[in-house]
């Protein structure tokens, strides 16, 4: 297997390096990248379809792009996701979670447009298939066996790997959805005040947005199911990532956490082939062997650009680093919450005075306390204590800091209106101190008789 096959050849840690530090862009050139998953069920009988048949899927994305200006990307002659020319796309996710990775944009306006018209796309081709979408953070209703698995040749080595590294891993392919926005830096320094802003922060998002109170039909003890079960999804992976709170961090620093990320896969051709738990450092030194789908790794066999910008995406830390920040920490929802998590962090960190507030918050924030509210944040939502008040309290502060922030930014629409009306859900929220989570609950105990059946009537988009 020779090196190209992989991208262009991999020169040294310092290229690596360099891959990172070339994501810098002068403000001007800052965009919101927002994307967000939704489960598709069926109308009739509220089941998820399986990517075959007339109601399926597979269906469902051709039906797209028939009607609409998408383009299908095809492995092994299924359509897996869909191109358009504006840099968006629909991916599927392991039970066919459905999920816009929208355009860089610059507004939140536009972003909102955006997820307007998606929406209206889908619910046209849904209604013509049965087919419905629900923004919710975890399954209500169906086990992992009742759900059925996409093609993706990915998703089969993921499969297989994931119960040897945790036990809800597969819980996390099949029965999550989030919604999360990408971001992006100036520099090697407003990089990291970013990341340690937005990582100390995660927390606070996963209480606001809390919306996965069920599992297999009842109450789970959780506010956000979906944010706990990555508590035991690969702790090699996932987590609060302590160290970029360190003197020294930096590029270099996360290319080296990257480098000691275990290994999914290398794709070479149209085939995903089988690396799990290996080490990327010593696929870099060429000491990888392994053979799977007819392909062959041997010693001194290297890996390309290619194969580092995939191994990037399959780390799962609370805050991600590719060449933009993604805010990892919040459950999928309805639309004003779709829009309401771009708001949120485009108006902490997009601002410098903001930026700068928001440091002054949680500086002094030691590592024992932020895994703390890590660790508390999925099962006690906005209730969560800490430092005598609770992470309601917290988020009145911090969204008094980003109103702030839109504000100073000025992004105003066509009637004039700058950014800060999509906080308005979140301060809601902050202020009767109910999550999405505990409003479902209340609902579950005194409106649906202890179902979770209506909850797809009236939280379908």
């Amino acid at each position: 297997m020779a090196n190209h096959s992989g991208g262009a050849p991999i020169t040294g840690r310092d290229q690596l390096v360099g891959w990172f530090e070339s994501g810098c862009r002068t403000p001007d050139a800052w965009r919101i990248g927002t994307e967000h998953e939704k489960l598709v069920f069926r109308l009739s009988d509220l089941s998820r379809p399986s990517y075959e048949g007339p109601d399926g899927i597979g269906a469902l994305l051709r039906g797209l792009a028939e009607r609409f200006d998408w383009e299908p990307v095809l492995e092994r002659g299924n359509a897996i996701a869909l191109r358009d020319n504006a840099g968006g796309s629909i991916t599927l996710e392991p039970g066919g979670q459905f999920e816009l990775s929208g355009a860089q944009l610059e507004t939140i306006h536009e972003t909102c447009k955006e997820v307007h018209t998606h929406l209206d796309q889908v619910r046209t081709v849904c209604r013509d298939l049965g087919l419905g979408m629900l923004g919710m953070g975890f399954d209500p209703k169906w086990r992992r066996d009742e759900i059925p698995w996409m093609p993706k040749g990915r998703y089969r080595i993921m499969r297989q790997y994931m119960p040897t590294v945790g036990s809800l891993g597969l819980d996390m392919m099949q029965r999550t959805c989030t919604v999360q926005v990408n971001l992006d830096h100036s520099s090697e320094a407003d990089m990291v005040k970013k990341f340690r802003v937005s990582l100390a922060l995660q927390p606070l998002a996963t209480a606001l947005f809390a919306n996965s109170p069920f599992k297999e039909g009842k109450p789970n003890g959780f506010m956000s199911l979906r944010s706990h079960v990555w508590t035991d999804t690969d702790p090699a992976r996932c987590g609060m990532l302590d160290f970029v709170f360190e003197d020294g961090f930096g590029f270099e620093r996360y290319t080296d956490y990257i480098l000691d990320v275990p290994m999914y896969f290398i794709h070479r051709g149209d085939e995903y082939v089988n690396m799990a738990g290996r080490s990327f450092r010593k696929f870099l030194a060429g000491e990888i062997e392994a053979e799977d789908q007819g392909y062959v790794v041997r010693k001194g066999d290297k890996p390309g650009m290619d194969d580092w910008a995939d191994h990037v995406t399959t780390a799962f830390p609370e805050v991600r680093l590719k060449r933009y920040l993604e805010l990892r920490g919040a459950d999928g929802g309805p639309w004003k919450r779709l829009c309401a998590l771009p708001a949120l962090w485009v108006g902490l960190l997009y601002d410098q005075t903001a930026l700068d507030a928001a440091w002054d918050l949680v500086k002094d924030w030691t590592a024992e306390e932020r895994n703390h509210l890590r660790d508390e944040a999925p099962r006690l939502g906005l209730a969560t204590p800490f430092r005598g008040k609770t992470l309601a309290d917290q988020g009145r502060e911090v969204l008094k800091i980003a109103r702030a922030g839109l504000q100073a930014r000025g992004r105003l629409d066509g009637a004039g209106n700058n950014e800060t009306g999509f906080l308005e859900e979140l301060e809601h929220i902050v202020a009767t101190g109910q999550s999405p989570a505990a409003a479902k609950l209340k609902a579950y105990y005194e409106r649906w008789g202890e179902s979770v059946d209506p909850l797809y009537r009236e939280f379908a988009y």
